[in-house]
């Protein structure tokens, strides 16, 4: 007798991810974004643009493709020129007297006073014995670079990845805090009912009572501290109402079926029912939430820097480059604002895109 192996039925996450990969969008999306995650620990980690604050540009050096000359708003302007004398000019003798001692003797003032310092300008001016040693002002900095510099000479290329490295931490680590406190107080809410519903209700009210912008820069108020940890703190305390809306939904409706009376019935704990039971079946729900979370907080991030609310100086994100390129581009410069705009637009882009694929990808009712 030949005995019959009958496979398991695939579970949610094994069908979900069989979805995913049947999806071409989906799969170049997430290559996107595991690109983007990937750079940011090579520059945490400082493998990668480690050398960021490095003046290796002229201020606002053009990109390569555009070419110094071509990039330049500057007017030559000509060598001020000698006016002639002017006979009936009383003056006359001292301007000449006065031009004599500044051609001549660069150390004798036009009182007839022995300038000490009078060597020391000209070697600083050029002008003066030993000035070919004197460093001029620039020497050893690229005209161009490859995407620009910014006013300091920094590299955009290499300001927009670690700006990115600020960014992406903050939409991940707040988005990760507001789906664990929706979690729990959806879990709590959803589960127990009653009056502890009541008040998580009347929290809730209170929170999407207020525009999500007011109550973001309320919150920033309150803190008056800048730092990614402050910004990390004003979104995850902010954004708890969206997954704490859905995992109480899903409590209230699992908490009746089967499985879970079945717990009930050989002794399980309220914890262990509403975590070990429960949560494992809508935890789908609170990783949709979390991506699109990721998304909105990296462009809240990004308006709370252009608004000073943000990342404090000496930190680059994405926001603090758009906030310096809003008074570059009234000279012209819009390599910076360019750079950010663009890793902004991708990983928004591709992270939305994902986002949607896995949450068709979840739905159990999707065959």
């Amino acid at each position: 007798m030949t005995a019959v192996v009958h496979a398991g039925s695939p579970g949610l996450w094994l069908l979900a991810w069989r979805r995913l990969r049947a999806d071409r969008v989906a799969m170049a999306s997430l290559a996107v974004v595991a690109a983007f995650l990937l750079m940011l620990v090579l520059s945490a980690s400082g493998l990668i643009v480690a050398d960021w604050e490095a003046e290796v540009g002229v201020n606002y050096a053009p990109p390569g493709f555009v070419g110094a000359a071509a990039a330049s708003n500057e007017v030559p302007v000509a060598p001020m020129q000698a006016l002639p004398d002017n006979p009936f000019d009383p003056l006359a003798d001292d301007i000449r007297a006065l031009r004599a001692q500044l051609a001549g003797a660069g150390s004798v003032e036009m009182y007839g006073v022995a300038d000490p310092l009078a060597d020391d300008m000209a070697q600083l001016r050029g002008a003066g014995p030993g000035a070919e040693a004197a460093p001029r002002a620039g020497a050893g900095r690229r005209p161009t670079l490859p995407f620009g510099g910014d006013k300091w000479g920094h590299d955009v290329i290499k300001k927009t990845i670690k700006g990115g490295e600020t960014s992406i931490v903050v939409g991940l680590v707040a988005a990760l805090l507001a789906v664990s406190l929706g979690t729990l107080f959806g879990a709590l809410s959803g589960y127990w009912g009653g009056v502890v519903d009541d008040c998580f209700n009347w929290f809730y009210s209170i929170f999407t009572a207020i525009p999500s912008v007011l109550m973001i820069l309320a919150v920033a108020a309150v803190l008056q501290q800048k730092g990614v940890l402050t910004i990390v703190l004003i979104l995850g305390l902010t954004g708890w109402t969206g997954p704490y809306r859905l995992i109480r939904a899903e409590y209230i409706k699992h908490k009746s079926r089967e499985y879970v009376l079945a717990a009930d019935a050989i002794g399980a704990s309220h914890w262990s029912k509403m975590f070990t039971h429960i949560f494992p079946n809508v935890s789908h729900v609170a990783l949709v939430q979390m991506s699109i979370l990721v998304v909105g907080f990296i462009k809240a991030e990004v308006i709370l820097s252009f608004l000073g609310f943000g990342v404090p100086v000496g930190v680059v994100s994405w926001g603090s480059m758009l906030n310096e390129a809003q008074n570059e581009l009234i000279l012209g410069r819009w390599w910076q604002l360019t750079a950010a705009a663009i890793a902004m637009a991708l990983l928004v882009t591709a992270f939305s895109l994902f986002t949607d694929a896995l949450r068709d990808a979840l739905d159990p009712k999707v065959k």
